[in-house]
């Protein structure tokens, strides 16, 4: 049996809703979804369990609710959006593997989970579609003349990049399959 963890001080005034996702993106990344539990929520983030049945009613509301909450963050992490030289796209996206590692396996985690649970499918499509408008967004502050169909392919290779990252931990290699989607990326501008 593993050693009992400290619970995590309780959070402030404002800051309960977040701190109880903030817990399920960490229960969920640490132990998969079979994992996610009131008490294990409750113990993260350091309140009662009763607190977090009271805010999200079940269990797949409060995982819908973590998935909606973990956009954001990974956005902003990544930088998709900023403008800035075509030659920097992207260099921030190896960070999720690093400083939100957890985020990021939660996210995977709830996406392979709603291939079996339809009720999760619609926080996945609203995850995916966050993440295509932001990859759009990001090419075209970049110069590139993308169109929603290219920032598909684009993210779907983000995607696929992030994912290996993660289950193989090869920071090298995700960065140079980043830099060469970069270049692809370039070569695209330059032959269009």
């Amino acid at each position: 049996m593993p050693p009992k963890r400290a619970q995590s001080p309780s959070p402030g005034y404002g800051e309960g809703r977040d701190a109880l996702l903030r817990a399920v993106v960490t229960v969920v990344a640490r132990g998969g979804l079979r994992a996610l539990t009131y008490r294990a929520v409750a113990e993260e983030a350091g309140v009662t369990h009763g607190l977090v049945r009271h805010h999200f009613g079940s269990r797949d509301a409060l995982i819908v609710a973590a998935t909606e909450y973990s956009l954001a963050p990974a956005i902003e992490i990544t930088h998709l959006g900023d403008t800035g030289s075509l030659d920097d796209w992207a260099k921030d996206v190896p960070k999720v593997l690093t400083d939100e590692e957890e985020l990021t396996a939660f996210q995977f985690e709830v996406i392979l989970e709603s291939r079996r649970r339809p009720e999760l499918r619609d926080a996945v499509k609203h995850l995916y579609a966050g993440f295509r408008e932001a990859t759009l967004e990001d090419l075209r502050a970049h110069g590139v003349d993308a169109d929603k169909a290219m920032a598909n392919v684009i993210f779907a290779a983000l995607d696929g990049i992030i994912f290996q990252g993660l289950a193989l931990n090869e920071p090298r290699t995700t960065r140079a399959s980043i830099a060469k989607l970069r270049e692809l990326i370039k070569s695209s501008q330059q032959n269009g």
